[in-house]
């Protein structure tokens, strides 16, 4: 018998996917008697005219039953004399591709169906996309509907000719394509005798024959480790999933990051001693000493894995808001996650031609090559070499839902050339000679809130009072350091990001740094945060109202954004994100600069 075979079905919407997947369980019985009399019950009562509707053996949601259409994906196992076989039916429409690249995920092969009236439609060629990025060798095209083109052979031949054409830039392993009609049954389970002009294999002959084997070089060892297991003092044992190759007790085996090599004391699988364990299987590892080991870190033996914080990646961008550059996410990798940064946007792939074209962001169901910056390192590989340790998601740091999936493509080169410096005049010895404490105070709020008046005064009180100080005014840092940079959300991310970065070398230098920014964005001002130091970082939320900050418009800005004149300006047609827990709130309304201060002052002595 062949392996186990895992698959998917995708393709536009209303192609017949779920009814092709249940046509062939009902025509090869390999469903209950009880399923298959509640089909026919419910086909009776349902959309179908009384005839069998077979796609309501996968629509299982009642939201799908009502629009005749899958919305989330439905998995189904099955077995035939000849091979097992694990399916996923997963929605077509566009709204939906994010449950569909979870379905393309775990499956070895992809059969994407396509309606012979209406031929290669965007949906196809973006499913074909996906299914190549992650990492599917094994397609099969169902060209469906043949019954209402009359088993027309010129009209499916004219739809292969399109397909061949979508796929020369792919390097599929093995492509099949098959005329069928999911509602009559031809080319599914038995060969059709309405389109004898083709003699391929049958749907399921040919699924249960496919060789999907991984052709990959699976020599070596790989286990990402999820948890390092310590019931006592005399056991210390790392889990995980073999995602790579096969070890033995006695192998040597390197930790990555740290480096570090112990050989193999013993293994555990299913608390069971063994002596060889294979990928696949999960299991417990202990060495013969102790290592640097915990929850993300790598154990291997002959497998050529990166080390380091910052690559290239392909990846599908599966949120309703937009992806910009600047914008921090969290990064799962392996059993890592990490902060990360997606530093710019390359290109976006047309998905009609497979061209890249240049993108200052991308929205949902968009395809894009960016580069990302972790904020620690991690152990990778490249995509093409290992799909299990070169796949990735994006995670918002607020939300905690998936933002996108995508794989490594390569590792930038200019990390392997810099290297940190430690010096040896350190903070510590700059701020005692100074006799401070380095601090960014950092001041948010709207324009004509009050912030560069209190700051600048605030920075004066300090000055007298014998601290060391630099003050960063939003408007004096774009006259100079981010000239270049406008007023869009990734410039204004850019424009945080570098000031938070001046602002930390002049806390290192001792300094007490003051900054005034709108800095309108919660993720923005985090990522500062997260620059600075948690430790170095006062956020003051100058929280005078906005009917208030219009009445003093000194510069005019309300008035020209209220015209329309200035875009993007925070307040009027920018949101600007409130601080949630600012270490000082005041309201400047109704009091004076010094009285202002000395508030703050007082704060500040607290904090």
């Amino acid at each position: 018998m062949q392996s186990l075979l895992k698959f998917i079905t995708c393709g536009s919407v209303d192609d017949g996917k779920s009814t092709l997947i249940g046509h062939m369980l009902y025509d090869a019985k390999l469903i209950f008697a009880d399923q298959e009399k509640a089909l026919e019950l419910e086909s009776k009562v349902g959309s179908a005219g009384g005839e069998i509707d077979y796609s309501l053996l996968l629509d299982g949601l009642m939201a799908e039953r009502e629009q005749g259409i899958t919305i989330d994906v439905a998995y189904r196992y099955f077995t035939t004399e000849n091979r097992s076989f694990i399916v996923a039916d997963t929605p077509g429409h566009e709204e939906y591709t994010r449950n569909m690249a979870v379905g393309a995920s775990f499956a070895d092969l992809a059969i994407i169906l396509l309606d012979v009236t209406k031929g290669v439609l965007v949906q196809t060629k973006r499913h074909t996309r996906i299914c190549a990025l992650m990492g599917i060798k094994s397609v099969v095209y169902a060209v469906n509907k043949m019954d209402l083109a009359n088993y027309d052979e010129s009209a499916f031949k004219n739809i292969r000719r399109e397909i061949k054409k979508m796929t020369a830039e792919y390097d599929f392993e093995t492509e099949y394509i098959i005329p069928v009609s999911a509602t009559q049954g031809d080319n599914i389970t038995k060969a059709s005798d309405r389109m004898p002009w083709f003699r391929g294999d049958t749907l399921l002959q040919y699924l249960e024959q496919v060789d999907v084997s991984d052709k990959t070089d699976q020599t070596g060892f790989a286990l990402p480790v999820q948890r390092v297991s310590r019931p006592d003092h005399n056991f210390r044992g790392f889990q995980g999933q073999i995602e790579v190759g096969q070890i033995a007790v006695g192998d040597e085996i390197t930790a990555l990051p740290s480096g570090e090599t112990a050989c193999v004391k013993s293994i555990l699988n299913m608390n069971q001693s063994v002596d060889r364990a294979y990928k696949g299987q999960a299991v417990t590892i202990q060495l013969d000493k102790e290592v640097d080991v915990s929850r993300g870190c790598m154990l291997c033996r002959d497998v050529n894995l990166q080390v380091g914080k910052l690559f290239s990646s392909k990846l599908l961008w599966m949120d309703d808001s937009r992806l910009v550059a600047g914008k921090s996410y969290y990064l799962k990798i392996g059993t890592k996650m990490v902060p990360a940064v997606v530093m710019n946007i390359k290109s976006k792939i047309d998905v009609n031609e497979g061209t890249h074209v240049s993108a200052d962001h991308i929205y949902k169901n968009e395809i894009a090559i960016c580069d990302i910056s972790c904020q620690d390192q991690i152990v990778y590989d490249l995509f093409e070499h290992h799909k299990e340790l070169g796949g990735f998601i994006l995670i918002d740091r607020v939300t905690h839902m998936t933002s996108a999936c995508g794989v490594v493509e390569h590792s930038l080169r200019r990390e392997e050339n810099l290297q940190w410096h430690n010096m040896d005049v350190t903070r510590e010895l700059r701020a005692e000679r100074l006799n401070q404490t380095p601090k960014t105070i950092w001041m948010t709020g709207l324009s004509g809130s009050g912030k560069s008046t209190l700051v600048n005064a605030l920075e004066k009180r300090l000055f007298m009072d014998g601290k060391h100080t630099m003050l960063l005014d939003g408007d004096n840092v774009r006259m100079g350091l981010n000239k270049n940079l406008g007023f869009k959300e990734q410039d204004r991310i850019e424009n945080i990001r570098r000031v938070s970065e001046v602002a930390k070398l002049m806390n290192d230098a001792g300094l007490i740094v003051l900054t005034s920014f709108i800095s309108p964005f919660a993720a923005d001002r985090r990522r500062a945060k997260r620059i600075i130091g948690e430790d170095n970082f006062v956020e003051i939320y100058v929280s005078t109202p906005l009917e208030e900050c219009e009445k003093r418009d000194v510069k005019g800005l309300y008035k020209k954004a209220r015209n329309g004149e200035i875009p993007n300006f925070s307040g009027v047609s920018s949101p600007y994100e409130v601080p949630e827990n600012p270490d000082i709130t005041i309201d400047t309304t109704g009091k004076s600069v010094e009285e202002c201060v000395d508030f703050i002052m007082e704060q500040l002595e607290k904090e």
